[in-house]
């Protein structure tokens, strides 16, 4: 059965960095990122240890092993990654209900991953619930960006509440900024 919990150790760090690995764009095949999804930040061990310090990632799983996961990623790790501190550079530019977002609190999802042989079953939603009930009390807004090339996740973000604010390109890539409401 597949539990929804958050980081508690290094081991389920190394989980998540193995899942990932499993689903970067440039190991995989371009059929294969069409139709399944993929992910495109790769991060060390290290720097994942720094995250879940920071803010406890939320994960699936299965027994001991890690089949999903939502990062949680707090403004305390910029400067870690690159990509990361883009999407928060970006996120601060914007405005959201007439309000700038730099003046509002917001959590941004580090990156969301499904093992191939656990989606289909929900896990999303049900990641992005706990996520919710665990943050909700510290953070206004769920902020992510999806990569336009990647439908399957750009759905599963849609269904989840998000809703698509800007589009931005980096990396030789277009990306929707999406923003889940917590208010709502």
């Amino acid at each position: 059965m597949v539990e929804i919990v958050r980081i508690t150790n290094d081991t389920e760090i190394e989980g998540i960095r193995l899942l990932q690995k499993e689903n970067l764009k440039k190991l995989i095949s371009a059929e294969e990122a069409a139709k399944e999804g993929f992910v495109t930040a790769e991060y060390s061990f290290e720097f994942l240890k720094q995250m879940n310090t920071a803010s406890p990632s939320v994960i699936a799983k299965d027994g001991d092993k890690v089949v999903g996961y939502a990062m949680v990623a707090v403004k305390s790790i910029y400067g870690g990654h690159p990509l990361l501190d883009s999407l928060f550079d970006e996120t601060d530019k914007l405005s959201f209900n007439n309000k700038p977002l730099k003046e509002t609190n917001y959590v941004l999802v580090g990156q969301l991953c499904v093992g191939k042989h656990y989606r289909g079953q929900g896990l999303v939603q049900k990641m992005y619930g706990f996520f919710k009930t665990e943050l909700q009390k510290e953070f206004t807004y769920c902020i992510t960006d999806v990569a336009q090339d990647n439908p399957r996740s750009i759905k599963a973000h849609l269904k989840t509440g998000f809703e698509i604010i800007h589009t931005i390109g980096y990396g030789g890539a277009s990306w929707d900024i999406v923003l889940w409401d917590w208010n709502k």
